[in-house]
């Protein structure tokens, strides 16, 4: 399935957001912003105690609604209640996410998995939020088991391996789950260049960085890969900021 068009357009971390000083990451303030300058939006996805896909990054709480606990041990309900950053914001569902956006920039979803197990159904239950969606999305994971998750119920949008590392046992596990028959890479622009994805683009494989936050990742980007996964700066009209 071609993904081509996720090298159109720069691609906002965790959506367009500030670096978390007034509108926090993942948050649909976040999203609106990258709506109105055209970014494409990048987000995570992680599941709810009652499987629902909720727009996420970490496994905690802590770190952004200041509160212990897991996310899974949340319902959607108890989730959908929390204060992200002590902003307006609270957590949103996958479904409110694309509620707001409506087709109106592409979107590249990561699910946030933990394991095959415990992640059972993760999938089919983001597909579902999916179906009927009228837009560009792309899901991707550094998980294998979530990638051929997706590929086994036949995926209807292009799927991709988040990864990073510079060492030729990473290369050797970022080649098995793309014999999966993905369709993308999300790489660490940190280990460009190196020889799997300069092996990926041969072969024509789209390929995405993340995250850059400053000129000369911009510049690592563009000279190795298709696109960047951007945050802290506003590409259309300044130069990055370290």
């Amino acid at each position: 399935m071609s993904a081509d068009w996720i090298k159109d357009v720069p691609v906002a971390h965790r959506g367009f957001h500030d670096m978390n000083k007034a509108v926090w990451e993942n948050t649909l303030s976040a999203f609106s912003r990258a709506i109105e300058a055209g970014f494409a939006i990048e987000c995570d996805i992680q599941l709810s105690s009652d499987s629902v896909p909720m727009v996420f990054h970490d496994h905690d709480l802590q770190r952004l609604c200041s509160l212990a606990g897991e996310v899974r041990e949340r319902t959607a309900g108890e989730l959908g209640m929390m204060s992200i950053g002590g902003t307006a914001d609270r957590i949103p569902t996958l479904k409110k996410m694309l509620d707001l956006v409506k087709g109106r920039v592409p979107l590249v979803i990561e699910l946030k998995g933990i394991d095959a197990e415990q992640d059972d159904g993760f999938v089919e239950s983001v597909l579902e939020v999916l179906e009927g969606y009228q837009g560009k999305v792309a899901l991707m994971s550094f998980d294998y088991h979530l990638l051929r998750a997706l590929k086994a119920v036949e995926c209807p949008y292009p799927v991709g391996l988040t990864a990073e590392g510079a060492r030729p046992e990473q290369f050797e596990a970022h080649e098995e789950a793309m014999s999966l028959g993905l369709d993308f890479v999300s790489y660490a622009v940190a280990h460009l260049p190196n020889s799997f994805i300069s092996g990926q683009r041969e072969r024509g494989t789209p390929v995405i960085t993340w995250t850059v936050r400053d000129e000369i990742m911009r510049t690592q980007t563009y000279t190795y890969a298709d696109q960047m996964t951007f945050e802290g700066f506003d590409p259309r009209t300044s130069p990055a900021i370290a």
